[in-house]
């Protein structure tokens, strides 16, 4: 009887040992759940911003790493560059105002360009002869293959005169490369080496 108990005793014993060995487990497999939720809801948070609206209200706006925007903001600011530099008015104030602002994309190259046009009085002929010119970016392609980046615009300019349209055909290259952002130059690139390979008549439209 003695043996029976002493056998029930070792028994009990464990299964307590068993038990306390998967609470154990448990409570570690827990903790390590509540951890690893924990780490993921923190990182969730960081990529989340919140903005105050005029003090009245709180926006939630979403972060995201700067590199997955870059190619759209590449062609934004070579499609702004044309846009200021071949859009033209026959006011020498929005002219200057314009070319002043499209040269802050730019390095020197395209300033030779502007020089060699101003020499040959094209923008005394386009303020004398009331000229409009509108330009219109069909596609920018830019390779990020490669540092730093080659981009080929191809565009439409149209050359609107009292007489007549000309709508022409422009195709630019140039290099893209990195740059500190600024009022001026909100996109953080300039633009290097830039040069005009194509600019032909299309057609002439009468008015």
């Amino acid at each position: 009887m003695e043996f029976k108990s002493l056998k029930n005793i070792e028994t009990s014993f464990k299964q307590i040992r068993f038990f306390g060995i998967v609470f154990i487990v448990l409570c570690a497999a827990i903790v390590g759940y509540s951890l690893w939720s924990a780490y993921g809801f923190a990182e969730a948070q960081r990529h989340k911003i919140y903005v105050l609206d005029g003090g009245k209200s709180l926006m939630l706006a979403l972060s995201q790493d700067l590199s997955q925007n870059r190619p759209v903001e590449a062609r934004e600011h070579v499609k702004r560059f044309h846009e200021l530099f071949f859009t033209l008015s026959p006011d020498k104030n929005a002219i200057e105002g314009n070319i002043r602002r499209a040269l802050f994309l730019v390095d020197k190259s395209a300033f030779g360009y502007y020089k060699d046009l101003q020499e040959k009085g094209f923008y005394n002929r386009i303020i004398s002869g009331n000229i409009n010119q509108a330009l219109q970016v069909d596609s920018v392609a830019c390779n990020f293959d490669t540092y730093p980046y080659k981009v080929v615009t191809y565009a439409r300019q149209m050359i609107i005169r009292e007489s007549n349209i000309t709508e022409r055909s422009l195709v630019t290259r140039c290099n893209l490369i990195n740059s500190v952002r600024s009022d001026n130059n909100p996109h953080g690139f300039t633009m290097e080496a830039f040069e005009i390979v194509e600019n032909r008549d299309l057609r002439v439209i009468d008015r």
